[in-house]
């Protein structure tokens, strides 16, 4: 087991790759706070746990990324309860409309990068100091975005908060890796979950987002794809890597 006594933090766990990746590292042996809005999704996660006899587990925590206070709730939380933090994992974020810049409503730029971008920043920096009293230190992982390497796979304000997630990747990669914290980035295409359900899509923006989309197998990937990543980045195979991206896209990118 990879992760065999490690605690993690996964956000947006209740659905799509949050939820993959919370399965997987309890599967690998950690235990995994789980937070979410949805906290009956969150006890569905812990039941499945528990039934298929994973060597970790959940704990579910119910939790909004938008507020500063939630955040630094859930840091607290595993302080408290489990007494070190080993792994966070930013994954929960939204969508914009696919609107271009002109188009940008400022309630949509401010939401997109308030879930996007400073809430794993107010998550980083309320993990770092308690990640710091490890004898090993500490991963963090930050879901970015295809569209965190190029301007033109989004709209603006997602385009614009998964550019600044990558940055805050790199810098923190960096400053801290003489302190044994690493801190890498995931950059999924085109994945099936729900993040998008919810959107209404400027036409003119989706198309151009949607040029030239080529994918190994004609569509989008799992959110299992996205945790197999997750998996090797915050085990000991990357323990010599830090500040960098991995781009996990079928291939739409490497044209």
């Amino acid at each position: 087991m990879k992760l065999n006594g490690k605690v993690a933090i996964v956000t947006g766990a209740s659905s799509g790759m949050g939820h993959a990746i919370s399965l997987l590292f309890a599967q690998e042996g950690a235990t995994v706070i789980a937070v979410a809005r949805r906290l009956e999704r969150l006890e569905e996660l812990k039941n499945q746990v528990k039934a298929d006899k994973f060597a970790g587990k959940i704990i579910p925590l119910k939790g909004d990324v938008s507020s500063r206070q939630d955040i630094e709730n859930m840091i607290d939380f595993a302080a408290s309860e489990c007494g070190k933090l080993d792994i966070l994992v930013n994954n929960a974020g939204i969508m914009d409309n696919f609107e271009l810049a002109e188009d940008v409503p400022d309630d949509v730029w401010e939401s997109v990068l308030n879930v996007n971008l400073t809430a794993p920043f107010v998550a980083i920096r309320k993990a770092i100091p308690l990640m710091k009293k490890n004898e090993n230190g500490g991963t963090i992982l930050n879901i970015a975005s295809v569209g965190g390497l190029f301007g033109g796979k989004a709209g603006a304000a997602y385009t614009v908060s998964k550019h600044g997630a990558i940055g805050l990747t790199r810098n923190v990669g960096y400053t801290y890796c003489d302190e044994k914290i690493r801190c890498n980035a995931i950059c999924p295409g085109a994945i099936a979950t729900e993040i998008g359900s919810h959107i209404h899509a400027n036409p003119r923006g989706q198309a151009k987002a949607a040029d030239g989309m080529k994918t190994m197998h004609g569509g989008a990937g799992a959110p299992e794809d996205i945790a197999n990543a997750a998996l090797f980045l915050v085990s000991d195979d990357s323990k010599f890597i830090t500040g960098t991206t991995l781009i996990v896209d079928g291939g739409w990118t490497s044209c």
